[in-house]
């Protein structure tokens, strides 16, 4: 009786050890998905509220509405995200005149907020601002490292047209000019990347009313990669915006329209070294003009000819770290120009 009390106390006993075995692994268990839930939450978080100069905006399926250029009709947008700056009207802002002449915007990145607007949607000749466009479908195209032998379609171009300078047979790389795209604002520089990138110019612009409408901008058609007038290169105060916030996801854009003064390298015909010095056509980094203080001027795209008058898009900083873009198009002379940025950026650090 003895013995079989015994065995029966053992195999208790080793059932006893079985079951907290089972109830230690499933404990294990449980602390490891609870560990990989609040890892994973940690890393969702991190990346959401994360922000850089480089890419201050993340895309998403949401959708926004806001007047098309008659300001009439509504337009529903979709692929935008929550932190586009978004409106359905003109802002005012008792602080801020600008010229009758001009239609213009002040943008609040951080805040997702429009500060100021005049006739943000309405349509308007871009000019050189065009060449945001233009680099976007450079940068996003897998010809970066590509070197373009420049002929005789990139150089047909109206007298007058602001120019790198590149002649029939030269060398230059995709990267090269970029930069004399960016910095300078050539003309021959836009049409040998939109060769390259399209096959035929024809065939790039049609890329380009592609990536309008994907990005958003629906107030816009365009006809050409250089902005030289004509009167179906149209845009809005608005989707410039748009085209600059796209153009600033990438690290190139973003240092490239900081350089004032950049020395072009590439070959010419008979493959012997050239170079040509490039002054940026933002008066702010050429140091021709002052923007208010505390305020740093990062860069963005100029744009002049006759119909558009003179147009600046541009993002800065103020002194607290903040970003903002501001946008002037139709300006009477340079002066007004700058003036007029200068109105709008004098407001950043309010």
């Amino acid at each position: 009786m003895v013995k079989k009390k015994k065995k029966k106390r053992s195999a208790g006993a080793a059932e006893s050890r079985f079951t907290e075995k089972q109830l230690w692994l499933i404990t294990l268990l449980l602390l490891i998905v609870i560990g990989a839930g609040a890892c994973l939450l940690l890393v969702v978080f991190t990346a959401s509220s994360s922000r850089r100069l480089e890419m201050p905006f993340r895309w998403t399926n949401e959708a926004m509405v806001y007047n098309s250029t008659d300001q009439t009709a509504m337009q529903t947008r979709t692929s935008y995200t929550s932190d586009l700056c978004i409106t359905d009207k003109d802002v005012s802002n008792s602080e801020i005149q600008v010229g009758d002449t001009v239609h213009a915007a002040l943008f609040s990145l951080d805040d997702r907020k429009v500060v100021y607007s005049k006739g943000i949607f309405e349509k308007v000749y871009p000019a050189s601002i065009t060449k945001l466009l233009t680099a976007i479908m450079a940068l996003e195209s897998d010809k970066m490292d590509e070197t373009v032998t420049i002929n005789w379609q990139d150089l047909e171009l109206e007298s007058g047209s602001q120019v790198v300078g590149f002649r029939i047979g030269d060398k230059v790389t995709m990267r090269e000019l970029l930069r004399g795209l960016l910095v300078h604002s050539g003309n021959d520089a836009a049409q040998a990347i939109a060769r390259s990138v399209g096959g035929t110019q024809d065939k790039f612009v049609k890329m380009m009313n592609e990536k309008l409408q994907e990005l958003g901008c629906t107030g816009s058609h365009f006809m050409n990669p250089t902005g030289l007038h004509d009167e179906n290169h149209y845009t809005t105060v608005y989707d410039i915006y748009l085209m600059l916030n796209e153009a600033m996801k990438y690290d190139d854009f973003v240092n490239i329209t900081q350089i004032s003064v950049y020395d072009l390298q590439y070959q010419d015909a008979d493959g012997n070294e050239k170079h040509v010095t490039l002054d940026s056509t933002d008066h702010y980094l050429t140091g021709t003009a002052e923007p208010p203080k505390n305020v740093t001027v990062l860069g963005g795209k100029t744009g002049t000819t006759s119909a558009a008058g003179n147009c600046l898009a541009l993002y800065a900083q103020n002194a607290y770290g903040q970003f903002y873009i501001s946008i002037v198009v139709g300006a009477s002379s340079k002066d007004q120009l700058y003036e007029d940025h200068n109105t709008l950026l004098s407001r950043i650090n309010d």
